[in-house]
């Protein structure tokens, strides 16, 4: 372990050295911004992230919880800061592709006041159903739904989630009328869910997974295009039944959006470095989270951008109202 940590800080070193050069970055402390509370997912992923930066660069790297408006408080923050490479924004993607669809009068433009740094994890969710339901396919499902219309419920953590938009995605590719329920959270959901008061949701598998292994929820598909470690057994929904249907989560840390490149990419160098150290890569796999085929900061702007147009024209076409 102590050699691959070695070789992984002599590739940093080398990086950082090359691309940041004269500016002789980082000569302070960093602060990584997340607007979640302590213990959600994206902290749980940051913080030994930065831990690991603070080792490689040589400068303490701190992580500061600002909780509120579904990550935008944060956003924000970051946005206004200077863009020198000292503050960075840790956040699941739906805060930056779905929330700014959610609310009407935003004060910035996510994709030209962020800049890509590097994507942390990625994840699909998991289709499951209540035992009471009689489908065990996607087939099953959708053959049920268009035999019972307006009949199906699907519960969700809230109106424009990315939870809820995989349902009406569902929804509109399976030409299937299912109705939506939403709740202040995702744990209310689950425990609706386990009580057989509404039919089938997406949730993330890591969660729900014991539930499932125990008989008290039926899963019935993966959303992602690959089908997940942690249970493989479960299909994609493209696999059941439904072909190109496909909805996905990640995690990432960004900039504000003047950053320059070299900074920037001093900074994707170090993020994929530790990604790719054993100890990161197992406890990823523990949480359900898988990582980014390939990783620049060029590929993870692609992403955001393709993420917030598809889920803007599905807010959109599902007549989901900013507030």
């Amino acid at each position: 372990m102590l050699g691959v940590l070695k070789t992984v800080t002599l590739i940093v070193v080398i990086a950082w050295t090359s691309a940041a050069g004269a500016q002789g970055y980082p000569a302070k402390p960093i602060r990584i911004l997340i607007g979640f509370p302590a213990g959600s997912t994206v902290d749980i992923l940051a913080r030994p992230i930065a831990l690991r930066m603070t080792e490689f660069l040589g400068q303490q790297v701190v992580v500061d919880n600002r909780a509120g408006a579904t990550g935008i408080i944060a956003n924000e923050l970051v946005v206004k800061a200077p863009a020198d490479g000292y503050t960075l924004l840790a956040t699941p993607g739906s805060s930056l592709t779905t929330s700014p669809h959610m609310h009407a009068h935003m004060t910035f433009d996510v994709l030209r006041d962020l800049a890509p740094v590097a994507q942390i994890g990625a994840f699909s969710f998991v289709l499951f159903v209540h035992p009471n339901v009689p489908a065990k396919s996607v087939k099953e499902l959708i053959d049920l739904a268009r035999a019972r219309p307006g009949v199906l419920t699907f519960g969700s953590p809230g109106s424009g989630s990315g939870l809820h938009l995989a349902g009406e995605l569902f929804k509109s590719m399976a030409r299937v009328d299912i109705v939506h329920v939403p709740y202040k959270g995702g744990p209310p959901a689950v425990t609706d869910m386990l009580g057989g008061r509404i039919d089938m949701m997406f949730y993330t598998l890591a969660v729900v997974q014991q539930h499932i292994k125990s008989g008290r929820l039926r899963a019935i598909a993966m959303t992602g295009l690959t089908r997940d470690p942690l249970m493989p057994q479960i299909p994609t929904v493209t696999e059941a039944g439904l072909p190109g249907y496909e909805i996905s989560g990640w995690h990432g840390f960004l900039a504000p959006g003047a950053t320059p490149k070299d900074i920037i990419d001093t900074l994707n160098a170090t993020v994929v470095s530790i990604l790719g150290t054993p100890a990161i890569k197992e406890f990823w796999a523990s949480q359900g989270m898988g990582f980014a085929s390939s990783n620049t900061p060029e590929q993870f702007a692609a992403r955001f951008r393709a993420d917030y147009e598809k889920y803007g024209r599905l807010i959109k076409s599902a007549g989901i109202k900013p507030e």
